[in-house]
């Protein structure tokens, strides 16, 4: 397995674990309360947090497991991770969009801060998807 899909692994597995973090601390406090008067900026800045924190981490930790491969890019994994990047960016902004819409209706902060966030993960998900389906498949020939 290449260096680089590693990191879209750790990508993957880190982004789903802190927003299932994030989710479970949010809807725990919640209770019979309203979603959108839960205290949320802890737990969201604690998850982005850990996360950023565990993906240094686990790079790191593969980079020393296998020192050799770890600064090695050739031009295909150049061109995988810009297919990845560029399919996850449809996320980005898709959620950006949505902030933008329950900002223009008056949604709660809630609401927007949730959309903007969901959005990185889906981004950060998607692209990694594409990049170990692209490693493992090969690349698409349209």
């Amino acid at each position: 397995m290449a260096f680089q899909e590693k990191r879209a692994w750790i990508m993957a597995v880190v982004s789903v674990a802190g927003y299932a973090v994030y989710l479970a601390l949010v809807l725990g406090r919640a209770g019979d309360a309203p979603t959108a008067q839960v205290a949320y900026v802890a737990p969201l800045l604690w998850t982005v947090g850990g996360a950023i924190a565990a993906s240094i981490l686990l790079n790191v930790a593969v980079a020393a497991a296998v020192p050799a491969e770890a600064g090695v890019r050739d031009q295909r994994d150049k061109e995988i991770g810009r297919l990845g990047d560029l399919a996850g960016q449809s996320f980005l902004v898709i959620g950006a969009v949505a902030a933008l819409i329950l900002s223009m209706a008056g949604a709660d902060r809630f609401w927007i801060s949730n959309a903007i966030y969901l959005g990185f993960v889906l981004s950060a998900v998607l692209g990694s998807v594409v990049k170990l389906a692209v490693y493992r498949w090969g690349f698409p020939s349209w």
